[in-house]
This record gives C-alpha cells, sequence and structure tokens, in this order.
C-alpha cells in the first residue's frame, strides 16, 4: 500500500523564511524521482528549483503561481510505495522506495538537497483513528497511517512555543522584527508557526489582524479610494512590493535609516585608462573590460585604506574589518537591482574580474544566480555610467560601510598639461559610513582612485 508523504517548502538558507511560486514543473499524477525539481519558486534574492526528497506519485499540489508560501508550508504531497493495483508508486527504477517491501527507505534518500531539509532519516508521521476503533493504553487497534506531518515537538500553525522568559526571541527575518517594532507588538507573546516555533511574517499580521490595527488600516483605505475616484482623477496601480523589488525596498530603507552617511566626488581624466584598456586588448588574449580595471584599482585603494573595507556591528558597538575584499556589483536585471558578489576580488587580475563579471552577470540575467552568490559583500562597485548618466550619490549596500560609483566616460573640455584639450572624463562618486571613518579617509581613499584612473601607471606600485 503507497504511503502518502507531504513535502514541506524547505529553508533555502540566508535567513530567507518565505518564497512566491512561479512554475509549477509537475502535475497532480505525475511520477517524481527522488531529487527532480518539482517546482520555481523566486525568494528576496534569487530564483530557486525545488527538488523533491522523495520519489513517487503526485497526489497533490498546494498554492498556484504567483502564491507566497512560507517555509515551513506543504508544497505537495507524494505517494511512495504501491498503489492499490500492486505497481510501483515511483519510477520504474523504484526511485525512492525500498523494492523488497514497498516501502520508503528508512535511512536513505536524497540527503540535504538544500538547507535545512533532505531525507536522511525517516519521515516523521502520524496517525488517525477511525471513529468507533477499540482503544487499548491509550492507542487505537484500527489506526491507519495519514500523510507525513512535523515531528511531535514541532508546533503546528500559530500554535508553536512561545520564546522563553529571557531567552531569545525565534525570529531570525529582520523584516518580521521591524514590523512587531513598528506597530508595538512584543514577539515574546507570540507562538511561531514555522520550523522550531520561528514566528514569521505571516504570524504577525495574524496578531496585528487581531487587535484591529489592519481593520483600521483596511478602513483608511476603503475611505481614500472612492474619495480619488469622485475627483475624476485616472485609475491607480498598485504594484505589491515583494520578491526582489520588496527585498531591494527593504534594505535600501534600511540603509538609509541606520547608515549615517556622506557622499564625495571628483571628476578624473580617464583618457590614460582608456588607452591602456585599448592596448591591453590590443595584445590579445580576452577582452578586457572597463568595469574589471576599475574593480582591481578598488582593490588597491582598500589594500591603503582598509577602514572602508568593513561593517559596523551595533549591538556589540564594533567595527567589523575584514580581510578579504568579496566585492558586489550593481547590475540591472528584468526582474530589478541586484548584487552580485565577486568573492576574493583582491587576488583577482583584470583578466580573472572581466570573465567573473561577465558569468555573474549572465546568471543575473538569467535569473539563477543563488543566494550565496548575492549575500557577503564587503565593498560595492556600482557602474551608473551605463544608464548614461554623469553622477549619483549611490545608497550604501547595508551592512557594508561604503560604495564607490562611477558615471560615464564622456568626451569633455579639460585642461591637460596647461592647455585646453578634449579628454574622456568620468565622475567618481564614494558613498561611505561616517561612523567608520572621517573625511580624510573617504577623501584619500576617492583621490587614490582618481590618481589611478588618470595615471594607470600608479597601479604598478601595488602589482
Amino acid at each position: 500500500m503507497a504511503q502518502v508523504l507531504e513535502f514541506k517548502l524547505p529553508d533555502l538558507g540566508e535567513g530567507l523564511t518565505e518564497a512566491e511560486i512561479v512554475r509549477w514543473l509537475v502535475e497532480v499524477g505525475d511520477v517524481v524521482a527522488v531529487d527532480q525539481p518539482v517546482v520555481e519558486v523566486e525568494t528576496a534574492k534569487a530564483m530557486v528549483e525545488v527538488p523533491c526528497p522523495y520519489g513517487g506519485v503526485v497526489t497533490a499540489r498546494f498554492g498556484e503561481e504567483g502564491t507566497e508560501l512560507p517555509v515551513g508550508a506543504p508544497l505537495l504531497t507524494v505517494a511512495v510505495g504501491e498503489t492499490a493495483d500492486g505497481r510501483p508508486a515511483g519510477d520504474g527504477s523504484g526511485a525512492g522506495t525500498d523494492g523488497a517491501s514497498g516501502r520508503a527507505p528508512a535511512a536513505e534518500g536524497s540527503g540535504n538537497v538544500l538547507v535545512g531539509y533532505g531525507t536522511s532519516e525517516a519521515p516523521a508521521r502520524r496517525r488517525r483513528v477511525r471513529p468507533g476503533a477499540p482503544v487499548v493504553n491509550g492507542r487505537s487497534r484500527a489506526q491507519e497511517p495519514l500523510r507525513e506531518t512535523r515531528p511531535a515537538d514541532a508546533p503546528s500553525a500559530r500554535t508553536g512555543r512561545t520564546a522563553p522568559a529571557g531567552g531569545p526571541v525565534p525570529v531570525i527575518s529582520p523584516l518580521v522584527r521591524r514590523l512587531a517594532r513598528q506597530n508595538g507588538l512584543d514577539l515574546r507573546k507570540l507562538t511561531g508557526s514555522g520550523p522550531d516555533g520561528l514566528i514569521l511574517r505571516a504570524d504577525v499580521e495574524h496578531a496585528l489582524r487581531a487587535a484591529g490595527t489592519q481593520d483600521r488600516t483596511d478602513t483608511t483605505t476603503a475611505t481614500a479610494v472612492p474619495a480619488e475616484a469622485s475627483a475624476g482623477t485616472a485609475p491607480v496601480t498598485r504594484v505589491p512590493l515583494k520578491g526582489i523589488r520588496g527585498a531591494v525596498a527593504d534594505k535600501l530603507s534600511r540603509s538609509r535609516t541606520e547608515i549615517p552617511d556622506a557622499t564625495c566626488w571628483v571628476d578624473a581624466d580617464a583618457t590614460e585608462l582608456m588607452r591602456t584598456r585599448a592596448a591591453m586588448n590590443a595584445a590579445g588574449g580576452p577582452k578586457i573590460s572597463v568595469l574589471a580595471l576599475l574593480a582591481r584599482i578598488c582593490t588597491a585603494a582598500l589594500a591603503r585604506f582598509p577602514e572602508l573595507n568593513a561593517s559596523v556591528d551595533t549591538e556589540a558597538r564594533e567595527i567589523v574589518r575584514y580581510a578579504d575584499v568579496h566585492l558586489g556589483f550593481a547590475a540591472q536585471t528584468d526582474r530589478g537591482l541586484v548584487v552580485p558578489v565577486v568573492r576574493d576580488a583582491h587576488t583577482r587580475n583584470a583578466e580573472s574580474l572581466t570573465a567573473e563579471f561577465a558569468r555573474l552577470t549572465e546568471a543575473a540575467r538569467a535569473g539563477t544566480l543563488t543566494p550565496a552568490q548575492l549575500t557577503g559583500g564587503t565593498f560595492t562597485l556600482n557602474n551608473y555610467g551605463v544608464f548614461g548618466v554623469d553622477g549619483s550619490t549611490p545608497i550604501i549596500n547595508h551592512p557594508e560601510a561604503a560604495m564607490l560609483g562611477v558615471g560615464r566616460i564622456v568626451p569633455k573640455p579639460w585642461v591637460h598639461e596647461g592647455e585646453l584639450a578634449v579628454r574622456q572624463v568620468v565622475q567618481l562618486s564614494l558613498t561611505f559610513d561616517h561612523r567608520v571613518c572621517d573625511g580624510g579617509t573617504a577623501g584619500g581613499f576617492l583621490r587614490y582612485v582618481a590618481d589611478c584612473v588618470e595615471q594607470p601607471a600608479v597601479l604598478l606600485r601595488t602589482l
């Protein structure tokens, strides 16, 4: 007899607590193998194909495309073992089942395919009692297996464990904390519906609705819309702040709220930098990008001014300086702004940086960047010149301490060697966290970058 197992949305890592169903890859009745991708979801960081750790027949799906689900919510159910007619529920090879017994293997499976789940142990099961079945010693003799559920010590929806007195509050999402803080809600009084009692955004919103906060908001909105319509204005379009757009909004708001930033800028003559790049590319081999040269200049500047390769630990009241440079770069995609991270950028030459920028940019446009490729940066390079603008005041990519912005490189009048000439000019701007350094350090960093742009030979001292 087939056993019906429930597969829940797994922990996708990096503190992500929810995901939106983008596309189902299987239909009810399809046969799936162990580790076969069954659904494509979009988190606040990337698009992810979620593999199922069970092999069998899909019996149900939970959620339509476009539905947002919290971590731990059911995704689908799979019949594992043999069906009523005696055939295997899985594929012909019996993937995910024990061929001798027709049961799911007790200690084998897919392993930890994604963070937080796998099938290295037999899943916990819950049994239900048929009405009228005799009960002996508190148990029924006529129990039948029910689909897999959470272990006995895990909380059910909105009835999970509350935070122990004096202990940590089971919340990992800063968005959940902020939502509770803004509405004066004590998280210690809530019970989490997530794994191990984790408090999710849905739990906070449920508590706010119960307190009447949501009702008041709805009333205000309901009265405002007719007023706009009666004034004869055009229809209003409301776009939900969720997915990548919502994550960007939250991160930028947090940066502006928490970081006392300041910006300095300078114009630089990039004529020699462009000539140097042309000479490098004429010498043969892979083409070198301008962004790679600017990144190489950044890593050299950070070696001289390590104060800017840092972050601030507000709870410990400490400045955390990093020895390695993990360089983020802003990339505009159809799905929104993302910041892929080049690991150990300080160890790469211009050719290696060019290749890595190209690889990550292609992955960003395809929506295949992993959460690990979008986090862990220590400094960000923002080339907004590709949009045809000269200058900007970048918002720091929290929790980093600085961002270098680069405008377009265009011909402009410039005094060169005492005479007016047409030169390739670029505006450079540095936004920095004033807690990690003063203006002298920031100015020194930016001036060194400008010197390297104007005279690339300056870099030879650090090569």
